[in-house]
């Protein structure tokens, strides 16, 4: 417990998750969240002052007596319910996800130096969002190649402005019905608006904010396109909402929805000092010995994305030596993972073994 940090501090963020009831009976209806801010009322009613930290659990004592909610995240990391604090309820249909993330900074994003430098405004806007009025950098667009850290840095974005984290595959955006997508959508910004400040991440961006051209291809294209202006464009009252979108093929992206973005941020493949640099911090934690010359690793991995290192190369590496009984990894354990990996085309063949 820290000096400024007390059992008595009121909680600013609160996510619960429905769990259900202790035992199951036929005659119990499943509650469902229908409004966040007039479930935010009838939660602080019951639970004011209550003491809580991440897994403690929460019973509803009214209209659903008995029902479990589990505490799953919150900021500070405990305190108690007060009036200020913000209580919301996981996504039932998990159409998107809201975190308090605490695990990763901009520090740990290796390379990236320039999209670093742009992204601080971001991190001074969602710290101080009035003194930005209409000039606020409310629209950013990462886009290059995947694996390359576009969602670490929105997450260390989060982390450092210590706002909620609100991020969907945009894919899941999409609907089955007419109408589906638009109202998903605008039901992400409500709770957006709720939350404010808040970091809203849209991965996958291209899947929902196709060129209209594509209209024959995918029939909700513009009933999709239009509902997201109407929100880049804050129709209603988006202050405090950064929307950060990601995508790895940005010329698929609708023009009207490219001009809403005050800036493209373009994250590209990693240099052989960043393939380094990554190599070296995800062997800090390792569960075995190292003995490999990472020098090689490195200037073997031309064309990897940092995502392919860990997950093509290391990961591969480690579950082999596991299941030979090895109790170290050396530098033939992951060139035989390089090996096994296609190669990016136009990227010459190098000596393996030096």
């Amino acid at each position: 417990m820290t000096k400024k940090q007390s059992k008595n501090s009121e909680v600013k963020y609160l996510i619960l998750k429905p769990l259900g009831y202790p035992l199951k009976a036929s005659y119990h209806e499943y509650p469902t969240v229908d409004n966040l801010r007039v479930f935010e009322k009838y939660a602080k009613d019951q639970w004011k002052g209550e003491f809580v930290a991440k897994g403690k659990l929460l019973f509803d004592m009214r209209m659903f007596p008995d029902f479990a909610f589990e505490v799953v995240n919150l900021d500070p990391e405990f305190g108690i319910i007060g009036e200020s604090t913000i209580i919301f309820v996981e996504s039932q249909n998990k159409t998107f996800e809201t975190e308090i993330v605490r695990d990763v900074t901009l520090d740990d994003v290796v390379g990236h130096e320039e999209a670093k430098k742009k992204v601080r405004i971001i991190l001074e806007y969602l710290k101080n969002p009035e003194k930005f009025g209409k000039w606020a950098p409310k629209n950013v667009l990462f886009h290059g190649y995947s694996g390359t850290g576009k969602t670490m840095m929105a997450k260390a974005l989060a982390n450092e402005a210590k706002v909620p984290f609100l991020s969907i595959k945009s894919t899941k955006l999409i609907g089955e019905h007419v109408g589906d997508s638009a109202r998903r959508i605008h039901e992400l910004y409500d709770r957006a608006r709720n939350l404010a400040p808040c970091i809203v991440f849209l991965d996958e961006f291209d899947a929902i904010a196709l060129d209209r051209n594509y209209q024959d291809l995918r029939g909700d294209v513009s009933e999709v396109v239009n509902s997201l202006l109407t929100e880049l464009d804050g129709i209603q009252s988006n202050e405090g909402i950064c929307t950060i979108a990601a995508t790895n093929r940005i010329e698929m992206i609708d023009y009207s929805i490219k001009s809403r973005f005050e800036e493209e941020i373009m994250f590209d493949l990693p240099s052989f000092n960043e393939r380094l640099e990554i190599l070296r911090k995800n062997f800090k934690d390792f569960p075995l010995k190292v003995k490999a010359n990472l020098e090689i690793v490195a200037s073997n991995t031309e064309g990897f994305s940092g995502r392919d290192l860990v997950e093509k190369v290391i990961k591969p590496a480690l579950h082999r030596a596991i299941a030979d009984g090895k109790d170290y990894i050396e530098t033939n354990d992951l060139i035989t993972s390089i090996m096994r990996v296609k190669k990016p085309a136009g990227t010459p063949p190098k000596q393996m073994f030096v």
